[in-house]
């Protein structure tokens, strides 16, 4: 069998993408700036219907700065989705803040309003919440917002993995001050890398974009008065994010299929558990998920081994950001403490695993992967 990978970039078939990028290579347009760039953005902002967007170098720069329009400062709090890439937590030590891990629920995988609200009583004034979507699902957005609403505190959303997921209608990253997207290699469009923050607030993207190119004051020299970054997205990655948005809807189709197919082949497997969306939401299902029973003897690495044996690539779901050594120091809150069980967060990633979701797999490869699972499954 040929290699199939968990989640790989996918160009349309029309090579829209390739017709941008030589347009940018044709006119000799090949920084920071150029008409890829600025319909890239007015691509985005037209589908998610937000009012201002920014094409930046990656996810990360855009939780960066992101950050820095909240005014996240030195030795101020954060609150963040303790399951997650370390992404999401990396900018907040960029400004010398302190990340405080919000704890998952069985229902989203997302993040605890319980738990978010346990935190507000230990840290009443954090200066942010960065609400991360995982594997393409919503959150308890409502109850999330409701919450930071009542304590005044503004909500980045990390929707790297959440583009075109959709909540009553409307769209993940719309219902925060600002959100970060991201796309990296692995996402359901892709730029190859690159990112976008995108705000109601056009003075927030206003200030991002000045920021992200190097702080350059208006003047016939170089002034600069504050800080700057180089994190602006050339015109020659933009060219991709455009012919890209043109498929963004197949590709959500795709996925979706794909958890379809799984859901169907293990329709029958008490050994495993496929979560399915909440009530009046549209999943982009970036990665499909499926989780172990309690107590199984079967182990996560047990599947992803068997699967690899094939040329197929599985791997384990994010390991939580209060299990890995570069933030052990950093407080968890969970409400399973109460209990003295581990979190949810932790038990997710005992049982977790990520199976192949790659957007060019054929339907029969999709059902081969689900079959082999299965056969392992009754072989012990």
């Amino acid at each position: 069998m040929k290699r199939i990978y968990l989640a790989s970039p996918h160009m349309s078939d029309q090579k829209y993408e390739e017709k941008y990028v030589k347009e940018a290579f044709d006119t000799n347009w090949l920084s920071t700036v150029g008409k890829n760039i600025n319909e890239f953005e007015e691509s985005v902002k037209k589908y998610l219907n937000i009012k201002s967007a920014v094409a930046l170098s990656s996810g990360t720069s855009a939780i960066h700065l992101g950050l820095k329009a909240l005014e996240v400062k030195k030795d101020d709090i954060v609150f963040v989705s303790d399951l997650t890439f370390s992404a999401s937590v990396n900018p907040i030590i960029y400004e010398n803040a302190t990340p405080v891990f919000i704890d998952s629920e069985y229902e989203t995988w997302n993040m605890c309003p319980k738990a978010l609200e346990k935190a507000f009583e230990k840290y009443p004034n954090p200066k942010a919440v960065i609400l991360v979507y995982l594997y393409g699902r919503t959150a308890q957005i409502e109850e999330i917002m409701k919450i930071c609403k009542k304590h005044n505190v503004p909500v980045l959303e990390d929707t790297a993995e959440a583009l075109g997921t959709t909540y009553k209608g409307k769209y993940l990253g719309t219902y925060g001050k600002c959100a970060a997207l991201s796309f990296n290699g692995n996402k359901i469009i892709t730029t190859t890398g690159g990112g976008m923050l995108i705000s109601d607030d056009e003075k927030i993207i206003e200030k991002v974009r000045f920021w992200s190119t190097q702080s350059k004051e208006p003047e016939k020299h170089y002034e600069h008065k504050e800080l700057g970054y180089n994190y602006r997205m050339s015109n020659v990655l933009a060219g991709i994010g455009r012919g890209q948005m043109r498929v963004l809807e197949d590709r959500i189709a795709k996925k979706r299929e794909i958890f379809e197919t799984y859901k169907r082949v293990f329709e029958n497997i008490e050994e495993i558990e496929i979560t399915d969306e909440e009530k009046e939401e549209r999943s982009n299902r970036w990665l499909t998920t499926i989780l172990l029973k309690q107590n199984s003897k079967i182990k996560p690495l047990d599947i992803i081994e068997t699967l690899e044996k094939e040329n197929i690539e599985a791997r384990r779901v994010w390991k939580p950001m209060h299990l890995q050594p570069v933030f052990k120091k950093y407080k968890l809150i969970s409400i399973n403490e109460e209990n003295n069980k581990i979190s949810v967060s932790e038990d997710l990633f005992n049982r977790g695993i990520c199976l192949p979701s790659d957007t060019k797999m054929t339907q029969d490869e999709n059902i081969q992967i689900g079959k082999i699972v299965n056969e392992y499954l009754k072989l012990i």
